[in-house]
């Protein structure tokens, strides 16, 4: 039996893959999150053998969830559901140590079958994001990402600064090399085309 907690912030989607995945015979669904906070806490709880969840939740990410998971030595393998054909989200989920990763629009059976493949030990990648995310290399160094994401949630640079624990030249710096790695006019530019291609 493949016990999994299923992460997902959409009530109505939750419900419907958590009815889906219980119609088959060998795959227990433990527990369901409407957030990432809650999806930690029910791996705590359950230890189950896969978490599916998407990406983009409130509190911690589908990918910050992975990334914990993975520096915890966990024995949970992650398989990302999404609506996001991003390739920048899958070199960071691989990055991570993502096993799966999955579209919502894929027919029901297929994610079942994803699911046992994992299990097994195998990573099942959507085909056509596995090849589209070795063409677009992410340009941006992880304390660039933080920056530009606080200040596409509008924060000032003194306040990016003073929650990144950074001095404001430090900041702008990081916002500028940003800017200009991704040609653009200005900081919401940058976040806008970061985000486009799945790297924030």
């Amino acid at each position: 039996m493949i016990r999994l907690v299923l992460a997902e912030d959409q009530a109505m989607v939750r419900g419907a893959l958590a009815a889906l995945l219980r119609l088959e015979p060998d795959i227990d669904v433990v527990a369901e999150a409407g957030d990432g906070d809650s999806a930690w806490d029910a791996i705590a709880t359950h230890a189950p053998d896969l978490l599916v969840t998407d990406i983009e939740m409130p509190g911690a990410s589908g990918l910050d969830l992975a990334l914990r998971l993975q520096q915890s030595g966990s024995a949970t393998r992650v398989v990302i559901l999404t609506t996001f054909a991003r390739a920048g989200y899958l070199r960071r989920a691989l990055d991570a140590g993502v096993r799966g990763y999955l579209l919502k629009d894929a027919p029901s059976e297929q994610l079942a079958q994803a699911l046992r493949q994992v299990q097994r030990g195998a990573r099942v990648i959507d085909p056509q994001l596995a090849v589209a995310a070795w063409g677009d290399d992410d340009p941006l160094t992880e304390r660039e990402r933080a920056v530009l994401r606080l200040a596409g949630e509008g924060m000032k640079t003194a306040d990016i600064a003073q929650r990144l624990h950074l001095s404001p030249g430090t900041t702008r710096n990081y916002l500028s090399e940003a800017i200009g790695k991704l040609g653009a006019a200005n900081r919401i530019e940058a976040w806008r085309t970061a985000r486009a291609k799945g790297w924030l």
